[in-house]
């Protein structure tokens, strides 16, 4: 299906100078967004923390490769959308759409560095490391009904809670499956 002008046209906000995503590049990067995070969170759920492991490596490792693989995946995939291969700024805008899945990584980090610093217990880091991740998938409801020009209310808030679940049980199939 190709998209069309009207719906996928930029719109300007009045609040900001920035040209706002077209609905296509918000929901590649949504896409990201969601992938990155439910992969960080099964990085960190099956890590043993302790005083000398914590665990970064690891979630930066995932977020990482995981990027770089999304990067090359969208790129093969938009070649065979347009039906030739992509201009430099083209694989310049997968490669953007595709930076949700670094940023996914930067808070889960920041929690764990501070177990590393020792201002935490490494276990309790760890867990408000998922917590934050789960929040992280949750929120983005609201983002979808802000793009989608509806306002939030209480429908939102369970929406938000079982998209945190539903991650949640998707982190348990990879790990069953995977570890």
């Amino acid at each position: 299906m190709s998209p069309t002008p009207a719906r996928d046209a930029p719109r300007r906000s009045v609040a900001s100078r920035r040209v706002p995503l077209s609905r296509n590049a918000a929901a590649s990067r949504i896409s990201a967004y969601v992938y990155g995070n439910v992969l960080v969170l099964a990085a960190l759920v099956p890590i043993t923390t302790t005083r000398q492991y914590i665990g970064i490596a690891i979630v930066l490792g995932t977020a990482l490769s995981t990027f770089l693989a999304h990067v090359f995946a969208e790129s093969v995939s938009q070649s065979v959308r347009s039906a030739r291969p992509l201009t430099g700024a083209e694989r310049w805008v997968e490669l953007r759409n595709s930076v949700p899945i670094l940023s996914s990584a930067s808070l889960p980090c920041l929690i764990l560095l501070t177990a590393w610093l020792g201002w935490l217990e490494p276990r309790t880091a760890q867990v408000l490391a998922e917590v934050a991740i789960l929040i992280r998938i949750g929120s983005t409801v609201f983002v979808v009904q802000r793009l989608q020009g509806r306002p939030a209310g209480t429908t939102t808030v369970f929406a938000a809670v079982g998209l945190a679940l539903l991650a949640s049980v998707v982190v348990v199939v990879k790990i069953a499956l995977t570890h």
